[in-house]
C-alpha cells in the first residue's frame, strides 16, 4: 500500500497513481509565481504533480521507496521540455510549496488522450516478445533476423492502451488509436512522439547513452486548444536508457533505467514468484538503482544532481 500522500497548505489532493500525486488549488489559492503564463491561464486550469519516490514493477506498486527518485524525475523532465521548445508542454511554474521542493511543477490541466505514446529505436522489452511471435509490433512488420537489442531502421511509433493502476497496458494498433482520439489528433500524436524520439535518441547519443524506446502522453489544452506534452518526459521511468559504450545485440543491455529492479524481482534471489505482493527491496538494489538514476541524470544533462 502507497504512503498517505503529503498534506499541502492551499492544495487538495485528487489522485494517487503508480509514482505522481496531483493536487489542485483550493478556494482562494490563486497559483500566484506562474510565472511562465500569465494568471488568466493559470486560473483556467491548473494542477500540481508531485513525483514522489515510489517505484513500481510488473504492474505493481513496492513498498520499498528509491531516495531522491521523484526529485530525479522532475528535474530531468524540465530539463528535457527545454530541450523539446517545439513541443508545446503543460509546465506552468516550477515555483512550488516548500512541502515539495524539486519534486513538483504546476501545470496546465489537460484532458489526457487514452493513449500512452511509444516511440521505438531498438527491439527490446514487450517489443521484442511482440516481434518473436508476429515478426511485427502493433501490426508493423518488421525485417527477420532482429535480436535483442538491435537498432531498427528508423523509429516506430507502437502506441497502448490506457490501464487502471494495477492492470497492465495494452499493445493497440495505430488504427485502434484513431479509433479511440479520431484521425487528425492521432496524426498529430504520431508525429510528435516520434519527433521528441528522434530529437532526444540524438541528444542522448551525443552523451555517450542510447535511448532505446520512450513513453510520452499527451493532452488536449482546452485555453489554447492545442495538443500538449504531459506527465514526465524521457526519463529512466519512462525510457530504456542504455550505455552506449557498452551496447551489443543478442543480449540484454546495461541500463540506466529500473530494469535493474525488474532483474532483481525477476531473480531467484528475490524469492518472488509474480503471482503475489512483492517483497521489500534489498538496501544494495535501492542503493544501486538510486545511483543508475543520478547517472542518467548527470551523464544526460551535464549536472550534478543536488538532493
Amino acid at each position: 500500500m502507497s504512503p498517505e500522500p503529503t498534506t499541502i497548505p492551499g492544495w487538495k489532493h485528487i489522485y494517487s497513481g503508480k509514482v505522481r500525486d496531483l493536487y489542485v488549488p483550493e478556494e482562494g489559492n490563486d497559483v500566484i509565481g506562474c510565472s511562465f503564463a500569465d494568471n488568466a491561464e493559470a486560473r483556467a486550469g491548473s494542477v500540481m504533480v508531485v513525483a514522489t519516490d515510489r517505484v513500481s514493477a510488473y504492474d505493481h506498486i513496492l513498498a520499498t521507496p528509491i531516495p531522491d527518485k521523484g526529485k530525479i524525475l522532475t528535474q530531468l523532465s524540465l530539463w528535457w521540455f527545454e530541450q523539446l521548445d517545439q513541443v508545446p508542454n503543460h509546465v506552468l511554474s516550477t515555483n512550488v510549496p516548500d512541502e515539495v521542493a524539486g519534486r513538483a511543477m504546476i501545470c496546465k490541466s489537460l484532458s489526457m488522450f487514452p493513449v500512452e505514446c511509444i516511440a521505438r529505436g531498438y527491439l527490446t522489452g514487450s517489443g521484442l516478445k511482440e516481434y518473436q511471435r508476429t515478426g511485427a509490433i502493433c501490426g508493423i512488420e518488421l525485417p527477420d533476423g532482429l535480436v535483442n537489442g538491435s537498432r531498427l531502421e528508423e523509429p516506430i511509433f507502437t502506441p497502448t492502451g490506457k490501464a487502471e493502476v494495477g492492470e497492465h497496458d495494452e499493445a493497440i494498433t495505430y488504427e485502434e488509436m484513431t479509433d479511440a482520439v479520431g484521425r487528425a489528433m492521432g496524426e498529430r500524436i504520431r508525429e510528435l512522439t516520434l519527433y521528441i524520439y528522434g530529437t532526444a535518441e540524438k541528444i542522448a547519443r551525443e552523451r555517450g547513452i542510447i535511448l532505446a524506446d520512450t513513453k510520452v502522453e499527451f493532452g488536449l489544452d482546452s485555453y489554447r486548444g492545442e495538443v500538449t506534452l504531459g506527465d514526465e518526459v524521457l526519463t529512466p521511468d519512462s525510457s530504456r536508457f542504455w550505455d552506449g559504450a557498452q551496447w551489443g545485440p543478442g543480449r540484454p543491455q546495461p541500463s540506466f533505467d529500473k530494469q535493474f529492479v525488474r532483474d532483481w524481482l525477476s531473480s531467484e534471489a528475490s524469492g518472488w514468484d509474480g503471482s503475489s505482493t512483492p517483497p521489500e527491496l534489498p538496501a544494495e538494489i535501492v542503493d544501486k538503482t538510486r545511483a543508475r538514476y543520478v547517472e542518467a541524470y548527470e551523464k544526460l544533462t551535464g549536472f550534478e544532481f543536488s538532493a
